[in-house]
């Protein structure tokens, strides 16, 4: 008996994998294919999720920023009215009232122009680089 028990306790050795860790033989490929698919599924709505959320989060970011944006133009519109406005009134002892709205409203006009001339040629380099990337994919 004694012998017995000793070789049992050398199978025991011999094989280092308990009855949990070893491959289960009556597993099929479908049963892992069906596996791998509930796995698939899984992670898809883990992504889904966490890419819903990441969307919500970007959305009320979004909305953050385009309101204090949009406030922040307001003030600058009121600064700039403020400005103006204290422009004619410094220049009206020196010029008259109409002069110094005259002033005002030329350098304004002078300004915007240059703006516009600015915008002009940023579009025109805008739209040389799209025709030439269209000429290129027509010629390749």
């Amino acid at each position: 008996m004694e012998g017995r028990g000793n070789l049992q306790s050398d199978d025991a050795l011999a094989d280092p994998l308990t009855p949990a860790d070893q491959p289960d033989e009556t597993r099929s490929i479908a049963d892992d294919i069906g596996t791998l698919i509930e796995d698939a599924r899984t992670y898809l709505d883990a992504e889904l999720s966490y890419q819903k959320s990441r969307a919500g989060f970007v959305a009320d970011r979004l909305k953050r920023t385009l309101a204090m944006g949009a406030l922040a133009a307001c003030i600058l519109v009121f600064a700039l009215f403020g400005l103006i406005f204290g422009l004619i009134l410094a220049l009206t002892p020196l010029l008259t009232a109409w002069g110094a709205t005259a002033v005002v409203v030329l350098a304004m006009l002078i300004v915007a122009w240059l703006l516009l001339r600015k915008a002009g040629a940023a579009w025109n380099q805008m739209l040389a680089a799209m025709k030439d990337n269209s000429e290129e994919r027509d010629d390749g």
